[in-house]
């Protein structure tokens, strides 16, 4: 499990640099090599490390270890097919890793970035409903469940398209220079990562991939089901460029614009979600 570990992490690097360069061939710019975030990954781990002066030490260093710790833990749950709902629970606790992120340092644009990711939350509330109209459908919340349910009736992304939307949605939020990217805007500098430098800022990037591949990948497992490895592989970058010509051609929303549009799916999906329980009960 420790070699898919590594293999998982450096994809998901690969994954996010084949998604700055999407952006920038659409924007009509060369753009880096696709290769850049594991090679940022490797500058930061040689480059020199410190704690602020006006940092919690202890959470500064601490929170690193837990954002790689609680997708470490997501990424052996989806290898085994386990609850889906601890997947998203995490998803949820990464919120307050990127909160805590952000006050540990001391710095007003970290703190402004882990304000605004708190806010962000407004994207866990469509995946609520998808969660919810995907246990409708397959009376389970257990992966390998819900893979098994696939092999019988066919892919949710034909049978719940409306979910697969919501979680779309929420992949989308989680992608940097996208619409809904309101935690790493402009104004903020790098946001809740500005003053992680070093080994500390190599750290955040090595659970920037393995988050990647993880949310990628569990997106497959729910609405295509369990595909051979290099189906799986295509299917992510295929979603990954998919969400880069997204990010492409929509500027970046307001914090208030992002909760508002975010907050309009959900009640829309809160109507679907009733028109299938209702479907199922009759």
């Amino acid at each position: 499990m420790i070699a898919e570990l590594v293999l998982a992490t450096l994809f998901g690097l690969l994954l996010l640099g084949i998604h700055r360069k999407v952006i920038a061939r659409i924007q009509r710019r060369p753009g880096p090599p696709v290769w850049q975030e594991i090679l940022h990954a490797a500058k930061f781990s040689f480059k020199t490390t410190w704690v602020p002066a006006t940092a919690s030490r202890a959470l500064f260093i601490g929170i690193v270890l837990v954002a790689i710790g609680i997708w470490t833990a997501a990424f052996f749950v989806m290898m085994t097919g386990g609850s889906l709902l601890v997947i998203f629970g995490i998803y949820m606790l990464h919120k307050i890793v990127e909160h805590a992120f952000g006050l540990s340092s001391g710095s007003p644009y970290g703190k402004f970035g882990g304000v605004r990711s708190v806010i962000s939350a407004a994207s866990e509330i469509p995946l609520f409903v998808s969660v919810a109209a995907i246990a409708l459908f397959t009376r389970s919340l257990t992966l390998s469940d819900i893979i098994a349910w696939q092999q019988v009736h066919g892919p949710l992304l034909i049978i719940a398209f409306p979910a697969a939307i919501a979680m779309y949605l929420v992949l989308l939020s989680k992608m940097p220079f996208g619409p809904f990217s309101i935690v790493e805007a402009k104004e903020l500098v790098s946001g809740y990562k500005t003053e992680h430098f070093g080994v500390w800022r190599a750290g955040l990037e090595v659970c920037n991939g393995l988050k990647t591949t993880v949310l990628l990948a569990t997106f497959l497992l729910l609405f295509v089901g369990q595909l051979p490895i290099w189906w799986m592989v295509i299917g992510m970058v295929i979603i990954t460029v998919s969400l880069s010509f997204t990010c492409a051609i929509t500027p970046m929303l307001s914090p208030f614009d992002s909760v508002t549009i975010q907050s309009l799916f959900t009640g829309l999906m809160l109507v679907y979600a009733g028109i299938v329980f209702l479907g199922v009960a009759a």
